[in-house]
């Protein structure tokens, strides 16, 4: 008797034979049906099943001209050196959606480099999805490293901080900050930096050659808030003294100023690297954040911005 795990792998496998047909082999439906044997319909929906699944992976290779034009808007009022400008899914409320598939691309084109580079990451909902769409890769030549701790306040660790995935997947040393996100006190933050390996961490991270980090709102809904990093109380002082968002931790207000004391004296997350001498690019879309990311990149905190259509269209037309 076939059980249905063993059904359901067998569907998963025709899914994906579907699914290479049709985007990589470029056979249309018709021609899908007769090569697997099942009506078109079936090939059909076995193509839906490929995407919905995760099975496939697309990536829209066409530069669409609305969108490198606001990207270049972007470019020239903010003084970037990188930014790219992703089509918006009017359908779709995903606040990752297209910013995190361009945003693994751009890894990876990092990553091609046979020649060694030091990669920061940060932490966030957007740069683990970005994660989650990079190819396999043997990369032995290149040092990763996380800019942010990776234990929650329970002790457990940290949800989206992503180094481990990303080292599985690209097989490259990584270099985890072993430290909570937000210590107890200042005096624990510095008491922990000065541990030999951390300090090693911490001066790697300096050097990066690229970082990639999230852009997180202070909000109701604030990342940090939410998943228990700060409490209610620490949220509404953040944001009595004008905190409109953060990056790695660090909380700013709506000039790009790091707010002074509360929780950024607590922050055990490296400074960003250097943006005179690096590319430090922010991966971020939607309303909520758009108050944090013109901040941001007013104050250059970041110099490269991977975003959606409607965000960068609304960041330019507020100025």
């Amino acid at each position: 008797m076939v059980s249905r795990a063993e059904t359901g792998n067998s569907r998963h496998d025709e899914a994906a034979r579907a699914g290479w047909l049709y985007y990589v082999a470029g056979n249309t439906q018709d021609q899908i049906a007769v090569k697997l044997g099942v009506s078109r319909q079936s090939a059909q929906r076995l193509v839906s099943l490929a995407v919905s699944e995760g099975l496939i992976k697309v990536r829209l290779d066409h530069p669409i001209a609305e969108c490198m034009e606001l990207a270049e808007r972007l470019r020239a009022r903010f003084s970037l050196d990188r930014v790219e400008v992703v089509p918006s899914d009017p359908g779709n409320t995903s606040t990752t959606i297209g910013v995190a598939e361009a945003a693994a691309a751009e890894i990876e084109r990092w990553l091609k480099s046979p020649d060694p580079i030091v990669l920061a990451i940060g932490t966030g909902r957007t740069l683990k999805a970005s994660i989650e769409q990079l190819s396999p890769m043997e990369c032995p030549q290149h040092r990763i490293v996380s800019l942010t701790g990776n234990i929650s306040p329970d002790g457990a660790a940290a949800f989206y901080n992503v180094i481990f995935t990303m080292a599985d997947t690209i097989k490259a040393r990584s270099f985890p900050m072993p430290l909570p996100v937000i210590a107890s006190s200042p005096e624990e933050r510095e008491m922990l930096h000065r541990q030999a390996m951390i300090r090693q961490t911490l001066d790697l991270a300096a050097k990066a050659d690229i970082t990639f980090v999230g852009i997180g709102d202070l909000g109701p809904a604030a990342p940090l808030y939410v998943d228990g990093f700060i409490s209610e109380a620490e949220l509404k002082a953040l944001q009595k003294a004008g905190a409109v968002g953060e990056i790695c931790g660090w909380a700013f207000d709506r000039d790009g100023r790091l707010i002074e004391g509360i929780t950024n004296d607590r922050v055990a997350s490296a400074p960003l690297p250097s943006r005179e001498r690096s590319q430090v690019i922010a991966l971020a879309m939607g309303e909520r954040k758009r108050p944090a990311m013109r901040a941001a990149l007013a104050r250059r905190l970041v110099n490269g911005l991977i975003t959606d259509e409607h965000t960068a269209a609304a960041l330019l037309d507020s100025e």
